[in-house]
Formats: C-alpha cells, structure tokens, sequence
C-alpha cells in the first residue's frame, strides 16, 4: 500500500519532471513485485497451515487486515490506468476494467463480511477493544469507488464508462457513511480509554485514509461525470454533469476538511507518545498521509489553486520521505530477523 502510493504521488504531483516520471515506474514495477511475492507467500501460508484460515477470518482483530489485500491491488490497478493505459491502448484500459471488477468485488465482500463479523462475534465485549484497524475493509470499498473512475475516464465505450461511473458511486455510498459510523465510535472510544499504547500509536493515523481517498474519490467521480455528460446532445444532461461536479467538489472540500482535524489529532498523538519502537505499524505513516496528499492535489486541480497544489507536493515530499525511511527500517528489520510476527498462533 505504502509503495504504490509513493509511486502514484510521483506520477501525480504537480510539478513534474522527467526524472519523477521515470521514478514512479520504477517504484510501480518494485510495488507489483512486491504484491506478487507477498500474495504468493500468503497463499502458501495457508497451504500449508490450512487450520489458520478460520482462525484468522474469525478473528474481529486480526481479519480487518484481509482489507489490506484489495487496498494494495488498487494502487497497481490506477498505476496500469496512469502508466499502462497511454502507452498501450485499448486493450490496456479493458484490462484494467477486469482487473477493477475483481478488485470492487472482493472489496465489497470484505467490507460487508468483516463489518458484520464485528456485530456477531463476541471477542470485542467492550469500546476499549475497538481500534481504527477496523476501518480498512471500510477503505478498501472507498479506494475502489475513487480507481472506478479513473478506470471509467480511460475506457473507449462510453457505455461501460457511464455504468462503471455509476458502480463507483454506489460503492462510494456503501462505504463512506460507514467510515463515518466507525469514526464516530473510535473517537468515543479514544475520549473514554484515550490513546493507544506507544507500540501501536501510528494506527492514529488510519482514519486519514477513508477521509482522504473518500474526498479523492468522490471529485474525481464528479470529474468523470461532467466529462462523460458533456458531449451529450441533450443540453440538460450536460448542465446536469457541470452541477454534479460543483457539488462532488463540495463534497470532496467538506470532507478533505474533516480529515484535516484527524490528521491532527494523529500529529498530536504521534507528539505526544515521543519516542516509540519501529514495528510494522510505521507503514501505516505512508498510505493515509498518501491518500491525503492525493486529495488535495486534485483540489488544487479542479479549484485549480497554487496553494492546494503547493500543499499537495509538500505532503508528496513528505511521504515519499517517510517511505524511504520506513523502508530501510524494514530492511535492517527483516536482516536481523526481529520484524515479522504471526498474527495468529497454528492451531494444534
């Protein structure tokens, strides 16, 4: 996740240059490598421990993690619309929709079962429990809302471009209220048992992610929208596609707003724990400060404005910072072979 989001912030930021370019693919090649040694190694875990699987859907804990899966599937689906696409034509942007279609589906299914194994299991008894990891199965349905765009803005038929459009609005309403929900009673819980433990402090930052690809997603829907209605004959349904932008816009600006009090709140939280050990948790530094930088350029380009464009690269600079240093973390990490734990114990 962290990796192609660097990779998209290279290829996004404003003020471009060839060396930017030639980067985000390097980094786009490294993250699909990544997904596909990672997903190997995933699928051969549970080969070869098969006993693991239930545990670990079963598990309101650990399972929200299974989100993480099409989250980082979608950061090599938009690099391939971005990259690919331009370059290869037609039968690029088709398979990006296949690849879409599977991503959307395997989104929705995680976010619809994990929500409601979070209602029917009993390990959670109390809001102490309840942490922002259980916002990312929520995400995973947000991101697919916000590439389901981008993928509708490059396929030829304009057809499919209108259905898949309307697809991703409909994800985007399936899961955005929902995030809202789960925000509201991760701020309960942090106002009544406070801030995490040192060791897991970084995940103060995951609630910047639905609110920043949620802000994304939606102005970019408006975007595609107003493009798809605006060479139709009819002249209302073309004032229709400008008015749906004005008010995604809106919306995209409300909601960027919202995330700004939590990315200060995770400022604060970060501050106020001071120094804290490197685990796997500091990933969680790069993809929601990612989709947030991501948002705000799009601000800046749909407003347009100098200073949301400005901000959007300071925050891309940023992560792409945070990435190198989390990296090596993991490198040295992964050599002394203190990095890695099992989630879940082999049962017997």
């Amino acid at each position: 996740m962290g990796t192609g989001m660097a990779s998209i912030l290279l290829y996004f930021i404003p003020f471009q240059a060839k060396w930017l370019y030639c980067l985000s693919i390097v980094l786009f090649v490294l993250n699909a490598i990544f997904f596909c040694i990672i997903s190997a190694l995933t699928v051969l875990r549970y080969c070869l421990f098969p006993k693991l699987w239930r545990p670990t859907l079963c598990d309101p804990m650990v399972a929200p993690f299974l989100g993480t899966i099409p989250i980082a599937f979608a950061t090599l689906i938009e690099m391939w619309v971005f990259i690919c696409v331009p370059l290869w034509g037609e039968w690029a942007s088709t398979v990006a929709f296949a690849f879409w279609v599977v991503d959307a589906v395997g989104a929705v299914l995680l976010t619809m079962y994990l929500s409601f194994l979070l209602m029917s299991k009993s390990s959670i008894r109390s809001l102490e429990m309840v942490t922002a990891v259980q916002l990312l199965p929520i995400a995973s349905t947000i991101i697919a809302s916000g590439v389901g765009a981008e993928v509708a803005e490059v396929l030829p038929s304009r057809e499919r471009a209108t259905a898949t459009t309307l697809a991703s609005f409909v994800l985007w309403g399936m899961s955005m209220p929902l995030a809202a929900i789960v925000l509201a009673i991760y701020y309960q819980r942090l106002a009544v048992h406070k801030l995490p433990a040192r060791e897991v402090i970084v995940s103060c930052f995951l609630p910047v992610g639905p609110l920043g690809f949620g802000s994304y997603s939606i102005m970019y829907l408006g975007k595609v929208t107003h493009a798809i209605f605006a060479n139709n004959p009819d002249p209302s349904i073309a004032i229709s596609g400008k008015c749906i932008q004005a008010v995604t816009l809106m919306l995209g600006l409300i909601i960027w707003g919202f995330g700004l009090t939590w990315l200060v709140f995770a400022l604060a939280s970060i501050y106020s724990a001071a120094l804290f050990p490197f685990n796997m948790g500091w990933w969680g530094f790069t993809f929601p400060l990612g989709v947030y930088a991501a948002s705000t350029i799009l601000i800046g380009n749909e407003l347009p404005s100098v200073f949301f464009s400005v901000l959007g690269t300071v925050l891309s600079a940023i992560v792409i910072l945070l990435w190198v240093v989390v990296s090596l973390g993991t490198v040295r990490g992964i050599w002394k072979e203190t990095l890695f734990v099992s989630p879940s114990p082999i049962p017997k």
